[in-house]
């Protein structure tokens, strides 16, 4: 969502090298260049007056230190400021203080995703918070809502009332408390009915929900692609029902990012989860520093860290790092290797998390996709026997033609597989007798080879 706002930017701020302070004559051109980025962005033009006016007052006559050239000292004043903006810091959902279960209203328009976000935090309180919870269906208006919620609920095995069509949404809240109550629920999730645009009926039915079943938290789900609309539903939700936080979806989509860096500073209400994808699985903790970060190509590693504890097979690493140090790597482990890397989402996904590597990916983009190479790999090594797999030196004319034949490409792309490989292995061994390999991913060593 933020690739364009984050090119713009990291250009104007390569403008700034050399000399010895940040002064007005060097940085006004700049400054100028990133008010039009954000402006471009989408971004709320007070919000931008102010950021812009803080950045300045910091920025000039600021002494740079010693090794960091004016550059650099810039970037960390704006990643600061963009941090500020952005909230400061997480925030996390409130839970209910007493033995009641806490109360979760979901709240939107209609298509801002608010019954998919539903089992998206659901999923997110099982397996972060080891909460049980159940899911309530009281869009009554939206003939698949209920529907979809149900289906949602099964399918990941969260409880789910009953909710039928024709109900009001009144009594659906009424009824599922005592059902909450059987199924011993911590977490109770309503995904309550959205309009096309913001209506007193809309507030009217939302204002009695709350008085039926005081929330812990009220959430507007709200569509990024929207910019800055979404500043202006969130005031409008917020005036009338006191909002506790914001679920942002379609953040992977190609909005600009106005929205993520208006709707904090306008209205004051945190943004505490971000929507990254159509699975359930795909919600995130909206860390403002760590978004700082990425918007300004230093990175995000410990988003990338978190994202490996998850899904990455400590056993298989384990394994793979054994095989390693006894110098028995092999291109059956390698093939286990990037089967782990595409859960991580792939090359393009992991440099994006690193610092600095912005510059890469724009190159990258003009060259063969590197997932595509990785897809073009897995089919060569798909298409070996195991024996092949595990010795790759008994490939000769016949096999790799053979090999070439059956994964779709071309003898001198397996032969450049296995020469790549055999460099590889050269360069690992010589690690290993340097010593770097010592106590990599041994038990009790506390580290792990990916």
């Amino acid at each position: 969502m933020f690739e364009s706002l984050s090119d713009k930017i990291l250009g104007s701020l390569k403008k700034l090298k050399g000399g010895h302070k940040i002064t007005e004559s060097n940085v006004e051109e700049v400054i100028k260049e990133i008010r039009l980025s954000l402006l471009d962005a989408d971004v709320n033009f007070k919000v931008v007056k102010k950021f812009i006016d803080e950045v300045k007052q910091k920025a000039i006559g600021e002494k740079v230190i010693e090794n960091v050239n004016p550059g650099q000292m810039f970037v960390k004043i704006v990643h600061d400021e963009l941090v500020k903006t952005l909230g400061g810091g997480a925030s996390e959902i409130i839970f209910s203080s007493s033995a009641e279960p806490t109360v979760v209203f979901l709240v939107g328009l209609q298509g801002a995703g608010k019954t998919t976000s539903a089992a998206k935090l659901a999923l997110f309180l099982r397996t972060k918070k080891q909460k049980k919870v159940g899911l309530v269906p009281a869009d009554v208006y939206r003939p698949a809502a209920i529907d979809q919620l149900q289906t949602l609920g099964k399918q990941n095995n969260f409880p789910t009332f009953s909710s039928q069509v024709g109900q009001r949404p009144q009594d659906i809240l009424t009824q599922s408390k005592a059902w909450a109550k059987e199924q011993q629920l911590d977490v109770v999730i309503v995904d309550t009915a959205g309009r096309l645009t913001i209506d007193e009926a809309l507030m009217s039915e939302l204002s009695d929900l709350k008085t039926i079943w005081a929330p812990q938290e009220i959430l507007l789900v709200a569509d990024a692609m929207l910019g800055q609309q979404s500043v202006q539903v969130a005031e409008g939700f917020h005036q009338r029902l006191g909002l506790t936080g914001l679920i942002l979806t379609k953040v992977d989509g190609d909005a600009r990012g106005g929205a993520a860096l208006s709707i904090r500073e306008v209205t004051g209400i945190p943004i505490k989860f971000l929507g990254v994808g159509e699975k359930v699985s795909a919600l995130e903790i909206f860390h403002p520093d760590r978004l700082a970060g990425r918007i300004l190509d230093m990175g995000d590693v410990l988003s990338l860290v978190e994202k490996a504890q998850e899904v990455m097979d400590e056993k298989l690493a384990q394994k793979s790092t054994e095989r390693l140090l006894k110098n028995e790597f092999s291109l059956e482990d390698f093939l286990a290797q990037i089967q782990q890397m595409k859960k991580l989402g792939g090359i393009e996904t992991l440099l994006k998390f690193l610092p600095g590597m912005g510059e890469i990916s724009k190159q990258l983009k003009t060259m063969a996709p590197p997932d595509q190479e990785m897809k073009k790999i897995e089919a060569i090594i798909h298409s070996m026997t195991n024996q092949e797999r595990r010795n790759h030196k008994v490939l000769n004319g016949s096999r790799r033609l053979r090999i070439a034949k059956g994964s779709g490409t071309q003898v001198s792309d397996v032969n450049k597989l296995i020469k790549q490989f055999e460099e590889a292995q050269k360069m690992m061994s010589q690690f290993m007798k340097m010593g770097l390999g010592s106590g990599m991913g041994r038990p009790g060593s506390g580290k792990r080879f990916f």
